[in-house]
């Protein structure tokens, strides 16, 4: 199974870093339910066109973070997380992707009132769409 994932080469974010938080986003999101099978690191790794290294570290931090556990001579899976986790977890990466997009907006000099507007006038479009 290949897994919907994207490796921006031109970020500043580490590659390990990329893959642990987009693989957390599809099983918090419910793409990736507990139990599904995940691709062995060599696999995933030479899919993602990465080091094994790499795949493994990413790997090794959700485990420790439990979202994923791996069964020696079975694979590795999908753990269960609770209810409350998945709800901290979306809520945090919402609110750092929203930091990140004031931090990019006060850098280009625009005003606290201005980006209120452009985030208001982006909700309106969504709303729409709707």
């Amino acid at each position: 199974m290949k897994l919907p994932i994207t490796i921006r080469e031109d970020s500043r974010e580490p590659i390990y870093h990329q893959i642990e938080a987009q693989l957390k986003a599809l099983i918090v999101s419910g793409h990736l339910p507990a139990g599904n099978p995940l691709p062995s690191i060599r696999v995933l790794a030479k899919d993602l066109a990465c080091s094994v290294i790499t795949t493994r570290r990413a790997y090794q931090n959700l485990e420790l973070s439990g979202y994923i556990k791996t069964t020696q001579g079975k694979g590795t899976f999908v753990a269960k997380v609770d209810e409350a986790k998945i709800a901290m977890t979306k809520r945090s990466t919402v609110q750092n992707a929203l930091k990140t997009a004031i931090d990019t907006a006060l850098k280009h000099d625009y005003s606290i009132k201005e980006i209120e507007s452009m985030f208001a006038e982006i909700l309106q479009e969504k709303e729409r769409e709707a």
